[in-house]
């Protein structure tokens, strides 16, 4: 991807309209999500999600001019906005200061304001982000970090704004842009997917809330305490000799000595577990790895790994599942791998709550990581490989003792062969991950182990564990291994896209209803998808319609953290509007076995006796779905 400059500001024209801060000012009141929408779609994707969201509210709110200003004659064309000189002049700033933060820092020049960290607004405490839209969404984020910032640009006037191509060209050329026309030429290669712009992934004024390290917070201030007295009274003694920087590599240095955590991070003291130790074991998990890799024995390894888990130094990347806590450790962990990997060392530990995993490269300390997984409760299934390294978009798995054989498979073909994953001291080969890096989702590479007790499917969702695939009935839940349970898996494959860094232990798809189609074109398959998390919160549940000869299904609706489609209660219902090749819409709804009765009311007025209901409808209505059970309990529709 090239990156373009800056020019400089065009002059503005007598002939421009004339804005005063009141109008500009009533402007930014009126229009203010549509702009903060537009600087974070705008805004370079690798600064993260908390980051874009922080820095679009920032470049919207220094938008306003400091006195009367021309604004440039560029027609708003979205509703409500059609003239308004305040609005085009709001927008060409926003952008305008949007590319200017995705320029890369030079040497020889001083950073502009918008490359630098925001000074405000700041919210201490918890990151912020948008909430999570679809595959789609997600596919079209991916589609538009690969374009340059005037790129992004011409994609989002041409969609969210409906510019025409020459508009397009006019307010790029205001804000700065040097070449339009190869802004709006690069734009041409990202699928039309404009109605997307609108939806809530992309909306950084509903956001979600999450906590930052609460644990690193807590040291950190405890540390300042520490440094501060230490300074306060004995200054002088910091420039002693003592225990350095480099024994912990990128280990933030030492605050406090207690003999506890002390004999946590004495790499003498990790437990290491025998290699046949498995197999007579009451217990079949992570507490049952033998220690493996060749670098077990170098003890500076393992001491940096401990110490950087214990103290994270700020250039070290931390990362944590939701729900798991990231502090140090509280007594000698296990180990469970400690090796090079492609351009890597890594060392794995356990601690019977969760897998932690320490990367640093193979010529230095920095640009260390680490990550955290929970992995209370696993059993043999859930414990039978670890995701070791990721590169190239491809990924290498950590299998348990007791795997004998590891496969991928292209969960998208069900009727498709494997292809065999070698596995070298219990490290297996490069598996392309996830959906293909192409674009869309063409295929979904899965990888398939194999032990005494039988065969599975593991998917990997960007974390430590990869999330187990099951099928059936909730309650009566099996691995994926037959060719009737990969056929109903595979028009949902890409669904999995929507649940990754969630958690996510384990995925069951449960085909729960089968409904003829009202023009007779066959019948349709109704599915629930429902993600369980290693938390137990959290949890994600998908009703899924798939058509007769669809290569995917579509999602009907979906919910967070409710019973329904599991275990506790395996009830669903769910409907969708379905237009027939005749050119009729109809609301089609299906609820699983023991549904009695199906009613809804809003948009369309209909009752049926029995799991499923068709009915005439109008496009784009809108209805409520309430179920009645064999047994007289009422079942309202998912989501």
């Amino acid at each position: 991807m090239q990156s373009q400059d800056v020019a400089p500001r065009p002059a503005p024209s007598s002939a421009d309209p004339v804005v005063d801060v009141e109008q500009a000012e009533a402007a930014l009141v009126e229009h203010y999500p549509r702009l903060v929408r537009l600087a974070y779609l705008v805004l370079p994707p690798g600064l993260g999600r908390n980051r874009r969201v922080v820095t679009a509210h920032s470049l919207t709110q220094r938008a306003l001019p400091r006195g009367r200003t021309a604004a440039p004659s560029i027609p708003a064309q979205s509703t409500g906005r059609e003239g308004d000189p305040g609005y085009a002049f709001l927008r060409g700033q926003v952008l305008r200061a949007a590319l200017e933060a995705g320029l890369p820092l030079r040497r020889a020049a001083w950073p502009k304001r918008s490359q630098l960290p925001p000074l405000l607004p700041q919210v201490w405490g918890l990151r912020l982000f948008p909430r999570s839209g679809g595959a789609d969404e997600l596919a079209l984020d991916q589609h538009l970090s690969t374009l340059s910032g005037p790129a992004r640009a011409a994609y989002v006037l041409r969609g969210l704004e409906r510019l025409a191509d020459a508009d397009v060209r006019a307010v790029l050329g205001a804000a700065g842009c040097a070449d339009p026309d190869a802004a709006l030429a690069e734009a041409d290669g990202v699928p039309e997917q404009y109605a997307l712009l609108d939806s809530s992934e992309f909306d950084p004024c509903s956001l979600q809330a999450r906590p930052t390290d609460l644990m690193r917070r807590r040291q950190h201030a405890k540390a300042a305490l520490a440094a501060g007295a230490a300074l306060a009274v004995c200054g002088a003694l910091l420039g002693l000799p003592g225990d350095g920087w480099a024994p912990d590599g990128a280990a933030a240095p030492v605050y406090a000595k207690n003999p506890a955590a002390e004999a946590a991070l004495d790499p003498a003291k990790l437990t290491r577990v025998a290699p046949t130790a498995w197999e007579a074991a009451s217990r079949t998990d992570f507490s049952v790895w033998p220690a493996r890799g060749d670098l077990t024995g170098d003890k500076a390894l393992l001491r940096r790994a401990l110490a950087v888990w214990a103290r994270p130094g700020e250039s070290v990347q931390v990362s944590a599942t939701p729900g798991t806590p990231s502090g140090g450790p509280a007594g000698p962990p296990q180990l469970l791998y400690a090796g090079s990997v492609d351009s890597a060392r890594v060392v794995v530990l356990y601690d019977g709550l969760r897998i932690v995993r320490y990367a640093e490269p193979q010529d230095s300390t920095k640009g260390a990581a680490l990550d955290f997984a929970r992995a209370d409760g696993a059993g043999r299934a859930d414990a039978s490989a670890l995701v070791l390294d990721r590169a190239d978009g491809n990924v290498r798995y950590l299998t348990a003792p007791w795997v004998t054989k590891a496969a991928e498979r292209d969960l998208l073909k069900p009727g498709a062969g494997v292809m065999d994953l070698p596995i070298t001291g219990g490290v297996t080969a490069p598996l392309a991950s996830g959906a293909s890096p192409a674009g869309g989702c063409t295929s979904w590479n899965v990888m398939q182990l194999t032990d005494s007790t039988g065969t599975r499917l593991s998917t990997d969702l960007g974390e430590l564990v990869p999330a187990r695939l099951t099928t059936g009935r909730p309650g009566a839940t099996h691995d994926v291994s037959g060719a009737q349970a990969l056929r109903t898996w595979a028009p949902y494959a890409c669904s999995l896209g929507a649940l990754r860094s969630a958690g996510v232990r384990s995925v069951n798809a449960w085909s729960y209803a089968e409904q003829p189609l009202p023009d007779a074109s066959g019948a349709a398959d109704w599915v629930c998808t429902r993600a369980e998390t290693w938390r137990g919160g959290g949890t994600r549940v998908l009703a899924q319609f798939h058509t007769p000869g669809g290569t995917y299904g579509a999602i009907a609706a979906k919910a967070e953290n409710v019973p329904a489609c599991g275990a506790k209660s395996p009830q669903v219902l769910a409907g969708v509007l379905w237009k027939a090749e005749s050119g009729h819409w109809y609301l089609l709804a299906a609820g699983s076995r023991g549904t009695a009765s199906i009613s809804t009311t809003g948009g369309v007025r209909a009752h049926a006796t029995g799991p499923l209901l068709a009915a005439r409808a109008e496009q784009g209505v809108r209805a409520q779905l309430k179920g009645t059970t064999d047994d007289r309990q009422q079942v309202t529709g998912l989501g």
